[in-house]
């Protein structure tokens, strides 16, 4: 295992994915390799699949994880009201499990989903929404700018990142008059069709010689493809593993 003190800042999504265990587990294994604390409790993180947009953070049980595991739906178990807790089963705003892990102790785990609303009761997309920018009026971290403007620094492909999880939002929340929501709501043959003109669009600017307009149909055409990729709910990373794979498999020419 890399020690915290060996990280030099190259780890990424696609190497993570390689040191991933894919273990097959007898239910008893699975309960008696997690931690529960005193109360038979273990706290659960969702975060959402596609984004990997941290959405809330609740408790499980046994029978909670048991229930999860065989619908497909997160269950929780709910320490103010001692009773289970279908996410979503009242609200509509369900979230379907895509994979489960669980940490190097064995006491957290992380559930990704596909997200059918927002997380938050409030209606937001996420419990998280609390950022802590000042302590005794003093930044506790460096400004949103200054953050923007060392990622675009250090990561030319953060915009990426930020686009796809702006993208995703805007299919779970669907503010009205957004360009992004009308996509979504006419659904994948209007997509489709947008990334078949904009594809068009890439061609003929590449033939004209006219580098400003590549530039611009690109653009175009990479948002579309991230539209594309969200109502498909294929993650962009599973995109970029592909292309890790292929780029190590053995030249043949």
């Amino acid at each position: 295992m890399t020690e915290a003190n060996d990280y030099n800042g190259t780890n990424d999504y696609t190497t993570f994915q390689k040191e991933i265990l894919h273990q097959s587990h007898s239910w008893d294994e699975l309960v008696e390799a997690i931690k529960w604390d005193r109360d038979g409790l273990v706290p659960a993180i969702v975060q959402d699949a596609s984004s990997r947009l941290v959405l809330m953070m609740a408790y499980m049980n046994e029978e909670s994880l048991r229930r999860s595991l065989e619908s497909g739906d997160t269950w929780f178990w709910s320490r103010s009201r001692q009773e289970f807790w279908h996410k979503g089963g009242t609200s509509g705003n369900t979230q379907r499990i895509t994979s489960l892990y669980y940490d190097c102790d064995g006491d957290t785990l992380l559930v990704l989903v596909e997200a059918n609303g927002p997380a938050c009761h409030t209606g937001r997309i996420s419990c998280f929404y609390n950022e802590v920018n000042e302590v005794d009026n003093k930044p506790t971290f460096e400004s949103s700018d200054n953050q923007a403007s060392s990622a675009a620094s250090t990561d030319r492909f953060a915009i990426l990142a930020e686009l796809e999880q702006m993208i995703a939002e805007r299919d779970v929340e669907r503010p009205e008059g957004a360009y992004t929501t009308y996509l979504f709501e006419k659904g994948i043959d209007k997509i489709l069709k947008k990334v078949g003109e904009e594809t068009a669009e890439t061609i003929i600017a590449a033939k004209n010689g006219d580098n400003d307009e590549l530039r611009y149909e690109v653009s175009d055409l990479i948002y579309h493809l991230l539209v594309l990729l969200q109502e498909r709910k294929l993650p962009l990373d599973d995109v970029l593993a592909e292309l890790d794979r292929r780029h190590e498999r053995p030249r043949k020419d």
